[in-house]
């Protein structure tokens, strides 16, 4: 048999490279109506009174007043309403769906629209804190009243998810049915959302994955929003009806990575970090929603790659007058890695030490003790893969050899991992998952929720249920999740998609496999937790994590010495992600992931005026293109988790994470100034030329 790791080709290749793939955009229904949502335009304030235009017939308005259930969707925090019942807390704050047949009428009739306000004063200071969590680890605090003390801060900015496609829904009713289709991650996210909206009943609400342009984090908790909205308006007019967002629109007002602050300070004693008080705030923006989890995995993350003993570690979540702030690739971890590796850097400069010999030094490895006071129960292979590292990208000769030369060229290294799957027990208490096989003469179908946006899981779960079996592929179905058939094994998000649900697959299909000869069955299992996971959340300790997937990232720059661009010559990337289902797919997956982590790193500016984004489209906000790209080295070490299918750790996000420390350490090295914030662009760079600390 061959090893599973060898790449063979997608499943779902002919039908997006043909064009053959249908999208949400693509759908079209008899009698089908097009939706236009009406937004506000002020920050913060009252609705005093709405004119709409006279409607023609087949027209109609749908706000709150038509909502049967309860104006909020069900995310986390109960605080985003569907549509707005006046009061407004951000610019384009959803107040109705314009809706009818022909979009150039909607466009006429959405220009009418007349509202007038009573505005009152936006807040944006980071000043009104709606969650605050703490935590102590070792001496705490007291660990600060020794020593040398070293203090930094760090900012990270927003970041736009960028996927090709944007936000889209389309619905319709199959009798007293609401089926959605969507452009979504989670489809029981959304389902459950609705069910809360509607006030309706479990089997009255369908929802049905189309293909997805992509999402990164983007399409797991806004799609419930418009979903409720687009199901409110079902049921009062009971004609399909599509709503898609433009690009302008959808990055107007979709969720963004959150910007942070982050405040570290070292009591430093023998060259070591004796404690660490870390402080994290983050800009949720006008609704919470995922804020408090963000804030919770970026607090984990507060030691890095590192094992430090005490520990003083706080964050808050800042309401502010803007556009919600959710979930993005990486989900906390890409604003604390930025900022501890930086942090890290810079202590070694102040001490005098050599950066990279200063991290090894303190490197987490097997049996240490994470920032909860969990166990690295696995072998980390972080020493092995920065020798690699060091080797293949010639990395200290560069970094001596670039100090000497005229031209602007730097080399950075960054160190990181990455919890796989809900933190804590969120996978036993809240997730729950459950898979189910179906058998049927000699093919088997995959009834689970997990979505492939683009990652690949259609040809990986096919390729891993075919591979236990020792069957042909072809004979394994797997189709887009649609929630009247598959059970809920949970959002695909958290890196969770392999590790978890397809560990659950694996153990089903080995009793498939097991039962073969007993003809047609269904075989269903539900996630089993670890026994040593023990996490108290409220207290922030305990194992967070199941497990850890681990990542080195070399980059290589230069900086022009007149413009201060920045061009990325090459880079390195080292991961350990226990073991490739699809080797080429996990490649694919961690070279994309680097280039979006470089990107938040030196690239993509995105800001707001007075609420407004100020990016608000494709040449404004500007992502990596082929011109921008490098040649990249990708370098997989295996490291089975037990609890993962043939030992599969998480991927998805880890590579992500170290971009942006990499790339800023690299522009660092190129132009002997600290960095403190990113992106590092050329005003930000110019500006450290000037006035920067060296």
């Amino acid at each position: 048999m061959r090893d599973i790791s060898t790449s063979i080709n997608k499943v779902d290749n002919d039908e997006k490279t043909s064009g053959k793939a249908i999208y949400v955009a693509d759908i079209k229904l008899d009698n089908m109506l097009y939706a236009f949502t009406v937004r506000s335009k002020i920050a913060k304030g009252k609705i005093i009174k709405i004119d709409y235009p006279e409607l023609p017939l087949g027209y109609y308005i749908v706000d709150y007043k038509d909502i049967p259930g309860k104006n909020i969707v069900k995310v986390i925090f109960d605080d985003m309403p569907i549509f707005t019942e006046g009061d407004i807390t951000y610019l384009y704050e959803p107040i109705a769906l314009l809706i009818g047949p022909d979009k150039a009428v909607l466009s006429k009739l959405f220009a009418e629209v007349k509202i007038e306000y009573k505005e009152e004063e936006p807040v944006f200071a980071w000043k009104d804190s709606v969650i605050h969590y703490h935590f102590d680890k070792g001496l705490g605090k007291s660990a600060l009243e020794e020593g040398k003390i070293i203090e930094y801060v760090y900012q990270t900015g927003y970041q736009e998810q960028a996927y090709i496609e944007p936000q889209g829904f389309i619905g319709y009713l199959e009798t007293d049915k609401t089926t959605l289709i969507g452009s979504i991650q989670c489809p029981y996210y959304v389902k459950n959302a609705v069910i809360q909206a509607l006030g309706a009943k479990d089997d009255e609400v369908r929802v049905i994955q189309a293909a997805v342009g992509g999402a990164f984090g983007g399409k797991e908790e806004f799609p419930s929003l418009m979903a409720c909205q687009l199901a409110v308006a079902l049921k009062k007019i009971k004609q399909p009806i599509q709503l898609v967002y433009e690009r302008e629109e959808d990055m107007l007002v979709t969720t963004k990575r959150h910007p942070s602050r982050i405040n570290f300070k070292a009591s430093i004693k023998d060259n070591k970090i004796n404690g660490l008080s870390v402080h994290v705030g983050i800009d949720g923006g006008a609704t919470i929603g995922l804020s408090g989890v963000v804030l919770s995995r970026a607090l984990i993350a507060c030691t890095g790659a590192y094992a430090i003993d005490n520990l003083d570690v706080s964050g808050d979540v800042y309401k502010t007058n803007t556009v919600p702030n959710g979930a993005f690739r990486g989900f906390g971890a890409p604003q604390m890695f930025f900022a501890i590796e930086m942090f890290v850097e810079h202590i070694a400069m102040e001490l005098g030490l050599d950066p990279l010999e200063f991290s090894k030094s303190i490197l987490a490895k097997q049996g240490d003790y994470t920032s909860t006071m969990g166990v690295f129960r696995d072998p980390v292979l972080m020493p092995e893969m920065i020798e690699k590292a060091l080797e293949v990208s010639d990395y200290n000769n560069k970094k001596t050899m670039f100090k000497k030369q005229q031209n602007l060229k730097g080399v950075g290294m960054s160190l990181f991992f990455h919890g796989c799957g809900f933190t804590g027990s969120g996978e036993k208490n809240i997730i729950k998952a459950k898979v189910r096989l179906k058998k049927q003469f000699d093919k088997v179908e995959i009834l689970i929720a997990a979505v492939d946006m683009g990652q690949g899981v259609k040809t990986t779960f096919r390729k891993l249920v075919a591979h236990i079996l020792e069957i042909d592929i072809d004979k394994v179905i797997f189709n887009n999740p649609d929630t009247d058939f598959v059970p809920d094994s949970g959002p695909t998000v958290a890196s969770r998609t392999m590790m978890i649900v397809g560990g659950l697959v694996a153990r089903a299909t080995k009793e498939v496999k097991d039962r073969w000869n007993e003809g047609s069955f269904v075989v269903e299992k539900q996630y089993e937790q670890p026994d040593y996971i023990k996490y108290d959340e409220s207290n922030f300790k305990g194992d967070a994590y199941p497990a850890y997937s681990w990542g080195v990232n070399v980059v290589e720059v230069e900086v022009d010495r007149f413009t201060y661009q920045v061009k990325v010559n090459k880079t390195w990337a080292f991961y350990d992600i226990g073991k490739a289902i699809d080797e080429r797919i996990v490649i694919g997956q961690a070279d994309g992931g680097l280039a979006q982590g470089l990107a938040y790193g030196y690239l993509e500016v995105m800001n707001h005026d007075k609420g407004k984004i100020m990016q608000k489209n494709m040449t404004d906000y500007i992502i990596p293109t082929a011109m921008d790209m490098c040649s990249m080295e990708t370098y997989l070490y295996e490291n089975p988790y037990a609890y993962g299918p043939y030992g599969a750790k998480g991927v998805g996000e880890l590579s992500l994470i170290g971009g942006a420390p990499a790339v800023a350490k690299a522009i660092e090295n190129a132009i002997g100034k600290k960095v403190f914030k990113i992106p590092v662009t050329p005003e930000y760079i110019m500006e450290l030329m000037k006035n920067g600390k060296d």
